[in-house]
Order: C-alpha cells, then sequence, then structure tokens
C-alpha cells in the first residue's frame, strides 16, 4: 500500500511538495507537478488508503486523530477519510486545526468509565488503557490511528519541542506519577531511588520539584549514577561497592528514606526498597515485575509502611505539558541518540545495548 511518502521519493521531492500536490494546496512548478503526478499513477496512490489502513485494526474507538507529515494534513484528505470513518459508524477528531502539534496519552481514557472518571485510564473498562503497541498498532508510522482521540490529545505548547513531548510517552509521567506522586514526595523528605534508567531518572527529576531534602540515587552502573547527578540526584550508591541502607539511614539519623522509589523491576531490588523505608514511609513500586517478589511482613507489619503498585494513568500529562512550556523541566536530556527512520534496526540496536552505548532514549525521524 503506498503512501505519500513512497510518491515523495519515487518523485524526488520532498514530502511537503508531494502532499502540496495530492492536497491541492500551494503551488509547485510545472515539472514538479508532472513528476509527482506520474508517481501518483505509477504507485496508485489514493489518500483513502490511509482511511483502510486505519480501520484495519481493532475497530473499538470513539474517535480519530491522524498526525501525517509531522502533524500536517490537508482539508481534502482529511474530508476523504472522514467519509469512510462515517461509513463505518466512526468518528474524526479534527480539534486543534491544521498543523498543530499534538500529544497523545499512553493510556487512553474512555472518558465514560468508573476508572476513567477517577483519573485511572490504566484501568479502563471502555476498551482504552494501555492499548497503543500492545492491543493494537502503535505509533512508529507515517499514519497513526488513535482510539479516544477527543479524550487522549493535547496540543502542544509554543516553545515545546519534539523531543520533549516524545518523552511523555511514557517515562515522563510514569516516573512522576507512580513514583513521586503515588509515592507522596513532599518538601524536606529524604528520597532513595533505586534504578537509575529512564523511568528512575524520571523519577529523581520529578521528585526535585517537591524541594526534598536529599534524592538518593541507588544503581549497579557507574554510568547511570553520573546521568542521575545530570537530573538532580544529590546522593549516588553503588551497591556493589557500598551498604545503601547504612548510607540512607545515615542521612536520617537512623530512621530510613521517607519515599523509597523502586524503578527495576526484579525482586531483589523491591525487596531493598523495603529495608530503605523508614517506619510511616512509602515505598512506590514503578518496575514491571516479570516475577514474584517475597514481602517480608515479619519485619514490615510493625512499621506502618505504605507500598503503592500502579500502571501510569497520565492523568499528570496536561500538568507536565506545562512545566515544559515553563521551563521548569527538562525532558528533552533524556535523549541520548538519533536516528532516521531508515536506521531503524541500527536505532534498535543501540538502545538494547544500553550498557555499552549510554543510550536513554533513542529518537527515530522520518
Amino acid at each position: 500500500m503506498a503512501t505519500i511518502k513512497d510518491v515523495a521519493r519515487l518523485a524526488g521531492v520532498g514530502l511537503g511538495t508531494a502532499s502540496r500536490v495530492v492536497s491541492g494546496k500551494g503551488s509547485v512548478s510545472p515539472a514538479t507537478l508532472e513528476r509527482v503526478k506520474k508517481a501518483i499513477e505509477q504507485l496508485d496512490f489514493r489518500p483513502s488508503h490511509a482511511a483502510r489502513s486505519l480501520l484495519s485494526g481493532s475497530s473499538r474507538m470513539i474517535g480519530v486523530y491522524i498526525p501525517i507529515l509531522k502533524g500536517t494534513f490537508y482539508t481534502p484528505i482529511l474530508q476523504l477519510i472522514d467519509t469512510e470513518l462515517r461509513a463505518a459508524g466512526l468518528h474524526m477528531v479534527v480539534a486543534f486545526g491544521t498543523g498543530t502539534g499534538v500529544a497523545v496519552n499512553p493510556s487512553l481514557p474512555c472518558g465514560a468509565c468508573r476508572f476513567c472518571r477517577e483519573g485511572r485510564y490504566g484501568q479502563c473498562l471502555g476498551g482504552g488503557g494501555w492499548i497503543l503497541g500492545h492491543k493494537i498498532d502503535g505509533t512508529q508510522a507515517e499514519y497513526v490511528r488513535v482510539p479516544f482521540a477527543d479524550t487522549s490529545t493535547y496540543a502542544v505548547p509554543e516553545g515545546v519541542t519534539d523531543e520533549e513531548v516524545l518523552m511523555l510517552a511514557d517515562i515522563g509521567p510514569t516516573g512522576y506519577e507512580v513514583g513521586v506522586l503515588n509515592g507522596r514526595v513532599r518538601p524536606g523528605d529524604v528520597v532513595a531511588v533505586v534504578g537509575a534508567g529512564p523511568v528512575g531518572l524520571s523519577a529523581i527529576m520529578g521528585a526535585r520539584l517537591f524541594s526534598p531534602a536529599h534524592v538518593v540515587a541507588i544503581d549497579l552502573a557507574d554510568a547511570r549514577l553520573e546521568a542521575a547527578k545530570q537530573f538532580g540526584a544529590d546522593i549516588t550508591v553503588n551497591p556493589s561497592r557500598e551498604d545503601a541502607v547504612a548510607i540512607v539511614r545515615d542521612l536520617t539519623q537512623g530512621l530510613g528514606a521517607d519515599v523509597a522509589i523502586e524503578a527495576v523491576g526484579v525482586a531483589p531490588t523491591f525487596e531493598q526498597c523495603t529495608s530503605l523505608v523508614r517506619p510511616g514511609g512509602t515505598v512506590a513500586n514503578v518496575g514491571v515485575h516479570g516475577g514474584p517478589a517475597t514481602l517480608h511482613l515479619e519485619e514490615l507489619w510493625i512499621k506502618n509502611v505504605t507500598i503503592t503498585t500502579g500502571l501510569v494513568d497520565t492523568y499528570s500529562t496536561p500538568t507536565l505539558l506545562r512545566l515544559l512550556a515553563a521551563h521548569h523541566i527538562d525532558l528533552a536530556r533524556f535523549v541520548t541518540h538519533r536516528f532516521p527512520m531508515g536506521e531503524f534496526i541500527d536505532a534498535y540496536d543501540t538502545f538494547a545495548r544500553a550498557a555499552d552505548t549510554g543510550a536513554l532514549k533513542v529518537v527515530l525521524t522520518s
């Protein structure tokens, strides 16, 4: 199935030029017009291909937002796609105007079920929740279908970059919501973050918004501990060489951390968090666990410890967008490597070998 990118490539023109010919908006030279028309004929390209590709997946949606060519989509093509969507009993959301950048929640709210009304979008009962790239196609494509677009998209504020917004597609709100907010970080707290990968670094950055006395980053990789300092950790501990529990207790007159955030997802780090936390403190589990962990209730029952877990709901996306616009947080620093879409495999290889490459987040651009 041909795309507008295929047309541009065959005609030897840019994506913007090809889209102007297809949409009838703007002007191009006669020679360019002829090349693009020939490419369209040769590829049998039709704008309604987009609608058919959108409808090929799950039909459980109430809205669609289609960003094409870096957010630009022209009215004639919209009308063609909208006609096919309506014929299928669906509707299109065009709420932001042509060319407006949008942020899409990774957890999509239907907006009607009990959990969505409580802001717990990850538990949506109406066909939403964590479905992009999980139950339906993800967004690494030229055409993107976003279910529940009228409740799950946000206009990007002026001055906020694409790369900053990209970090809201999970790690930004995950560290902030499931780690910092669930952990109830308060001014003057001592916060221990176990795991200094991207989500742990997000938790460190988010914790700093609440003026803690100390943020302690704990990780086995020295390179990630160095990164943690850049994101706001004032104390770093490598437990292969140092006793993390002893260091935290020295900071807190023997009590332990007010909040311990687990950002790895394995049993030893969860159990370490329960050793780090003070009586009356909170363990906020952010890591995705693939196996069981031991809960030492024989030690914890008397300590009034709160343990929280959670799949990110992304109710904080509007707040994080405002913080980005005001330059109170810098999510772009997560991006360590950039690749064009044609080097897709190399990009994934770089991310898979993060210990060797130092990758935090890898960005693909078209």
